[in-house]
């Protein structure tokens, strides 16, 4: 079964292009919402947080005060890096256990991270998708969504790379403008991945569509 990482900036429409995928029957691993778990119920994780940020960062020692953390690391590279640095391995363990128990018939899965290429981890999967969408576009989504100001969704989006720095890492690009058609796109890119998943690993293509 193929490894196929998705990726895209926020506001991107990464979410809605993975929907899609599942419902053409491919397993979809959320990274996002994935850390989120384990950083409520991974004790080791939970320990070395409040570590770093203090007890605030949980209610009660039980769920996570997102508002407390997004505000404490907001515009904090250091501390951002730093909270990576303690969820990341244990959501790279946690999605190498999901992928052994999925079902086999999809031919290949998606592992979706908003910060696939910034980590590296897209290096040790065998295909990647990039969702893009123009910048103004963006903004305009997040800020209907998450009703924040545009100078904080700015901000935001220069904790993650810029597309320019994600295209040449891609296999797969994915335009999401409300121009380009969605579905035919990722058609045309799930009858690729399920030809190739007829392969042996080994003798997979380099692609770049």
């Amino acid at each position: 079964m193929l490894s196929v990482g998705i990726s895209g900036g926020i506001g991107s429409g990464k979410t809605l292009v993975c929907t899609i995928f599942q419902v053409l029957g491919i397993s979809v691993y959320n990274s996002d919402l994935e850390a989120k778990r384990i950083m409520e119920t991974n004790e080791l994780v939970k320990k070395e947080i409040i570590k770093l940020l203090g007890e605030e960062s949980y209610f009660n020692n039980l769920s996570l005060n997102r508002k407390f953390i997004a505000e404490k690391i907001f515009n904090q590279k250091e501390l951002l890096h730093s909270l990576n640095q303690i969820v990341h391995p244990a959501v790279r363990i946690d999605a190498e256990i999901w992928s052994k128990k999925i079902p086999q018939e999809g031919g290949y899965y998606l592992r979706e991270s908003a910060i696939l290429f910034e980590t590296g981890i897209y290096k040790k999967l065998n295909y990647n998708i990039l969702v893009t969408s123009p910048q103004e576009i963006r903004i305009e989504r997040i800020k209907s969504r998450d009703a924040i100001s545009k100078e904080d969704i700015i901000l935001r989006m220069k904790n993650q790379w810029d597309d320019e720095q994600k295209l040449p890492l891609a296999n797969f690009i994915i335009i999401n403008d409300e121009k380009n058609l969605l579905i035919p796109q990722i058609l045309k890119i799930h009858k690729t991945l399920k030809d190739y998943s007829l392969r042996p690993t080994d003798k997979l293509p380099n692609i770049n569509l």
